[in-house]
């Protein structure tokens, strides 16, 4: 008798730890879903959860946009769908991604960029923002190489069923000055 009420304690215990994560990624679905206890914001993302190819673009320091790298772009509902994490893979060997989450108390989005070129040069990256005009729009603060004030802004947009589009720019804190430096385009698998 002692045993089959531990067996029947522990069947409820494991059926409870694995119902905790039913918005997780798993075989059904492997990008995780988003759960329906989180910040209707969690929604945000919802045009670029997946897997897209991509093909991502830096300006030289000649001005000119250099020459493609190839790479593939996946998001995915993470914190058992309270959260949002992005993670790259590109042909150059260098590799990166995010971890997003919507803080209620400020309203707006919180987003820690990591990456392999930076590894162990101190805190990872911080832009917040929100989604604008059917666009995501997020900012860091951030001075120019010539030392005047403004920010990094990180733009996603022209969202599709077929992919989205996503730009990086120093602008000014007048937003008149806008200097584009990455750009990338994702087409879905």
């Amino acid at each position: 008798m002692k045993t089959q009420m531990i067996c029947v304690l522990l069947t409820l215990f494991c059926f409870n730890c694995f119902a905790q994560y039913d918005y997780a990624p798993s075989k059904d679905y492997p990008y995780g879903r988003p759960h329906p206890d989180a910040p209707k914001q969690i929604m945000d993302y919802e045009p670029m959860i997946g897997q897209c190819q991509c093909k991502s673009f830096r300006k030289g320091s000649d001005g000119n946009w250099g020459e493609p790298v190839d790479m593939v772009w996946t998001f995915q509902y993470i914190m058992n769908g309270k959260g949002v994490q992005d993670f790259t893979l590109k042909s150059d060997g260098s590799h990166g991604g995010s971890i997003r989450q919507y803080d209620i108390d400020s309203a707006t989005w919180n987003v820690h960029y990591y990456s392999s070129l930076s590894t162990g040069v101190g805190p990872l990256s911080n832009w917040t923002g929100n989604r604008e005009d059917g666009k995501i729009v997020l900012y860091k603060p951030q001075k120019s190489p010539q030392g005047y004030d403004g920010f990094s802004r990180l733009t996603f947009y022209d969202f599709s069923e077929n992919g989205y589009k996503w730009i990086g720019e120093w602008v000014d804190v007048g937003n008149t000055i806008v200097f584009p430096f990455w750009k990338i385009e994702c087409k879905r698998e």
